[in-house]
């Protein structure tokens, strides 16, 4: 960094990504915003310069050592690898810009005084980290899989069996299957579809109720789906359709003369055919000489993966259901939650993998909605969309949403 660019940063005053300190504060204090920088998007503290952007400058001797061992090495955990450099601002005053990146190993916390604080970056202050605020930085590194959270009231009978013997028995493999009520939860415990919490009866999962549950919605307002379809590129008339769509994510199969096949649909199947009418048309071509051609706006398997990643990689902190809404000219597909292992828009388009489910792509892997490779972004969603519509999908990731817009051929009818 030069000096110009130094100088720039100052006189835009403090940020979300940026610090200003006295390099005469204390350790902890120092640590306190470094962590909560890291436990947002990273950034910049500057050393030397005062809060209203008045230049100090550096006095403590030995700054680097200081920063490098003392606040880094005895109060940042786990670890983090900065970047320190000295800039010469002006003749006799030194800025000493240590740059973080986003931490990959959430939640960063201070440990000072025989405890761990974990702090975060709101506006240009860091706080104390609140209890869902913690939960959710937890689960951005990997440490708390939400997905095997308890779903407080609910009870083995919420669970399909049918579907459940179906995925054990056709799926799975399972030779000997439960046969009473505790021989099933047993099962299902090791399977991480219901727990037991210490001193009281199993209950069902977060990913064992919206894979396999009846009415998932009655006991966890954020599963489901909502669906909304307009006919203008905005909200701003009547919704053509809007509904919330709840039951099993899976569908449920049998075999017949060696083939599996599907007998009744699960969330994604009735979310397609709802969606069915404003995303397709029927073609002018008869097949099988009953049905016309059907015309999708969007190519079904990007449809799908699209679909599917917002299920398979959602926030289970977040309140809010997945939601779906189609415009005339585009599809959106929005998942609660941020990116998590600070994954990006362009590691996710590059094909590089995070799962936050784990469970739950693997028992969508294990009904074929879902590949093993788990590219799907890069494999199917760009490319067919590109071959079809001559259109690039639009990837937007905030802190509380990420989102994909798939826009449909330029100059095409309804």
């Amino acid at each position: 960094m030069n000096s110009s660019k130094l100088l720039e940063l100052i006189i835009n005053g403090e940020n979300s990504g940026i610090e200003f300190k006295r390099d005469d504060t204390r350790p902890e204090q120092l640590a306190r915003e470094i962590v909560a920088l890291a436990n947002f998007r990273g950034g910049r503290v500057l050393l030397g310069v005062e809060y209203d952007g008045a230049i100090s400058g550096i006095q403590r001797p030995k700054l680097e050592e200081w920063v490098m061992d003392t606040v880094f090495g005895r109060y940042i955990h786990p670890m983090i690898l900065p970047f320190y450099e000295e800039i010469l601002v002006e003749p006799g005053k030194r800025v000493a810009v240590v740059s973080i990146t986003q931490g990959t190993t959430k939640p960063y916390v201070v440990r000072h005084h025989g405890r761990e604080e974990i702090y975060v970056r709101v506006g240009s202050t860091s706080r104390l980290a609140t209890r869902e605020q913690q939960a959710r930085l937890f689960a951005l590194g990997g440490l708390l899989h939400t997905e095997l959270f308890p779903v407080s009231g609910s009870i083995l009978a919420d669970l399909d069996r049918v579907r459940l013997t179906d995925y054990l028995g056709g799926l799975v493999g399972d030779q000997e299957l439960p046969t009473g009520d505790s021989s099933w939860a047993a099962r299902l415990e090791g399977l991480g579809f219901m727990i037991t919490p210490e001193d009281d009866q199993a209950v069902c999962t977060v990913a064992g109720l919206v894979l396999f549950g009846y009415r998932p919605r009655r006991l966890l307002r954020q599963a489901g789906v909502r669906w909304m379809a307009f006919s203008g590129t905005d909200m701003s008339y009547e919704a053509l359709d809007d509904t919330v769509l709840d039951g099993p994510l899976v569908g449920l199969w049998q075999s017949h003369k060696g083939a599996r096949e599907q007998i009744q649909p699960g969330l994604l199947e009735n979310l397609l055919e709802r969606m069915r009418p404003f995303v397709s048309k029927d073609g002018g071509q008869v097949i099988d000489a009953l049905r016309r051609e059907r015309i999708w706006h969007y190519p079904l398997e990007a449809l799908r993966e699209g679909l599917l990643n917002a299920f398979a990689h959602r926030d289970w902190t977040r309140n809010e259901a997945i939601e779906v809404v189609s415009y005339q000219d585009r599809l959106e597909i929005k998942s609660p939650g941020a990116m998590q292992n600070s994954m990006t828009v362009e590691k996710m388009v590059a094909g590089q993998r995070s799962p936050r489910n784990t469970l739950i792509v693997e028992v969508l892997r294990d009904y074929g909605y879902v590949d093993a490779r788990g590219m799907g972004v890069r494999t199917k969603i760009i490319p067919l969309l590109m071959r079809q519509n001559g259109v690039l999908p639009e990837f937007v990731a905030t802190e509380d949403y990420l989102a994909v817009k798939m826009y449909r051929a330029p100059n095409t009818d309804g």
